[in-house]
């Protein structure tokens, strides 16, 4: 009996979906790159909740004639490539003819669209690979892809997706990523009727301005250099630039978008000796090389690319970003400290007159062998000092009967008694021997659980500000800050959305020093908080603003704060460890003191 069968299409394609159609970005990553290859230049985006209930592109490229709209949705079927041949000389971003079929398997698509030959346009609905109706209509030239229900029919999949907060930053990275590398076109993104960005037409630095603000633009350099094998263009950050994470960092190739580490590598590599390790700089790099010396062909994203001269361009990067630092001065110089050094005069041969021969003046009558003048006794004043420095008593050790009783107590667990080791370290002793806290993670696990019950009982004190101060985000993190805007204002802040992505901040809680850093910090933390539930987000936050506002090793601490520090801790649901998973206190049992002196 024969069991090999042929696979429906609805079937086949539901499969291709699971490599090109992950999430809601990914279905706007492919309509918006086919919208660039339509020669489009105004592209809209519209999103509800994240892309599960709706994703709209909208352009104004040649759009398609109805046959095409059919043909369009048909596996394998494509307008870019025509052989096999072609996939070398690939000028277009697809040409897999995979991405529309894949998109109709899982979710609901309305087509509707019109070429500039035509006066009537067509609209297609298309439910699950199925095609559920075609007619004529009126529409502007261009297309109008509206995707609804994605994942509809693929329960599993739909219910792995993530928050609607961790998908919209999806979203918006393959937004600013295609947006990036098509300057010379218009792009807006919308989520829920709020518009996220609105980038018109320009050149390059002006969109990493509009995606990423003012700030960032000071703190790039040019990159320019062109060979037989790539011509690379763009911009790296100073070295003042370097941060330990979150940098913007984009390599593209041909107009796409890729990851290529050891591309990356090479970046950093330039900046050797120039910034500390681990840190990490900005940088927009652009590559033009002849298609026929790269494969985009390996992966269904077209991410990974595969180059043929990659270790000539290594070395052709490393020498353009260290021309770049080198053309305009990023480079430390050697500098010499100079201050107080001595006025030295250029000389001068018409001074030569003023100028005086030194004299030597000595005491001819002294001899130092002459028993008649009095020779100095030593000082008997060092006995009395002898004699205040053994009766001199220290505050902090006093030695009275009292304290010893209290170091050593016989019938109370803990000794009201602390001392403070190089201001790190609280120790005091209790029943079972020496008990040792670090006073930083202690401080940071008391102030933790407090902000936690601030958020939940809405509680928080704020005191206003003077000046206000101005808070610019990019685009995506004013997004998740305005998501999670309600938490942070429940820990003290008074913050208001200035338009844009730009807020102001008002009011703070009481002992916050910086608070737009503290923010931001805030909005990094939430970002890699990849599950995005709302007692993930309050963590996250609390411990921002513990680790700020906690005092820091090295600090001196009075013997009344650090009794309140200990009894403050002890209060707490978990004294043992930190919110991060440390250990905050150990205790040096009496055995191990006794072994020590035996």
């Amino acid at each position: 009996m024969d069991i090999i069968h042929l696979l429906p299409d609805s079937v086949a394609n539901q499969i291709a979906a699971g490599e090109v159609v992950q999430r809601p970005a990914s279905v706007i990553k492919e309509l918006m790159e086919n919208a660039v290859d339509a020669g489009a230049s105004t592209i809209d985006v519209l999103v509800q909740d994240a892309g599960r209930t709706s994703i709209q592109v909208i352009d104004d490229g040649k759009g398609m004639s109805e046959t095409d709209a059919r043909m369009a949705f048909e596996r394998h079927a494509t307008s870019k490539i025509a052989k096999a041949e072609d996939l070398f000389t690939l000028q277009t971003m697809g040409f897999r003819g995979e991405a529309l079929p894949s998109i109709a398997a899982v979710a609901q698509v309305k087509l509707t669209t019109r070429t500039a030959e035509q006066d009537l346009g067509v609209q297609l609905c298309i439910d699950g690979s199925h095609l559920v109706s075609q007619e004529v209509c009126s529409c502007p030239v261009g297309a109008n892809f509206e995707v609804s229900n994605l994942f509809f029919n693929v329960p599993a999949r739909r219910k792995f997706l993530k928050s609607n907060q961790t998908e919209l930053n999806n979203i918006i990275q393959d937004f600013e990523r295609i947006a990036l590398v098509n300057p010379a076109v218009s792009f807006s993104l919308s989520s829920n009727g709020n518009c996220l960005m609105q980038l018109p037409a320009g050149g390059a630095l002006q969109r990493i301005v509009g995606i990423f603000g003012k700030k960032l633009s000071e703190q790039l350099l040019p990159v320019q250099v062109e060979t037989s094998l790539v011509k690379i263009s763009g911009f790296v950050g100073k070295p003042e630039a370097a941060r330990k994470k979150n940098t913007s960092q984009y390599l593209f190739v041909n107009g796409r978008f890729m990851r290529h580490p050891r591309f990356h590598y090479a970046v950093m590599e330039a900046f050797n000796h120039l910034i500390p390790d681990g840190d990490q700089v900005p940088y927009f790099i652009f590559f033009q090389v002849d298609p026929a010396n790269i494969d985009v062909n390996i992966h269904p994203t077209k991410t990974e690319i595969k180059f043929e001269n990659e270790q000539e361009i290594w070395s052709i990067i490393v020498a353009a970003v260290r021309d770049a630092l080198g053309k305009f001065n990023a480079v430390p110089t050697i500098d010499f400290d100079v201050e107080g050094r001595p006025d030295i005069p250029a000389f001068e041969a018409s001074n030569l007159s003023n100028v005086k021969v030194p004299r030597v003046q000595f005491d001819a009558s002294y001899n130092p062998f002459n028993s008649h003048k009095e020779s100095r006794k030593p000082s008997r004043q060092w006995e009395k000092l002898y004699e205040q420095a053994t009766i001199k008593k220290t505050p902090e050790f006093p030695e009275t009967p009292e304290s010893q009783a209290t170091l050593f107590p016989a019938s109370q667990e803990m000794s009201s008694q602390h001392y403070q080791y190089k201001g790190q370290y609280i120790l005091t002793a209790v029943q079972s021997g020496l008990m040792i806290v670090d006073q930083r993670r202690a401080h940071i696990r008391i102030l933790y659980e407090r902000y936690l019950r601030q958020m939940q009982e809405h509680n928080a004190a704020t005191q206003g500000l003077l000046f206000p101060e101005l808070l610019e985000l990019s685009p995506s993190d004013a997004a998740l800050l305005t998501a999670i805007l309600d938490d942070v204002r429940a820990l003290g802040f008074d913050i208001t959305p200035l338009g844009g992505s730009s807020f102001s901040i008002v009011g703070t809680p009481s002992e916050q020093v910086n608070p737009v850093a503290v923010v931001q910090q805030m909005v990094e933390s939430v970002k890699q908080q990849d599950g995005g539930h709302t007692d993930a987000i309050h963590y996250q936050l609390a411990l921002v603003l513990a680790r700020n506002n906690a005092i820091e090793v090295g600090e001196v601490l009075t013997s009344v704060q650090m009794e309140t520090l200990i009894g403050d801790l002890f209060q707490c649901e978990n004294p043992n460890l930190s919110p991060s998973g440390k250990t905050i206190l150990t205790i040096l049992q009496q055995e191990q003191i006794d072994k020590m002196f035996n």
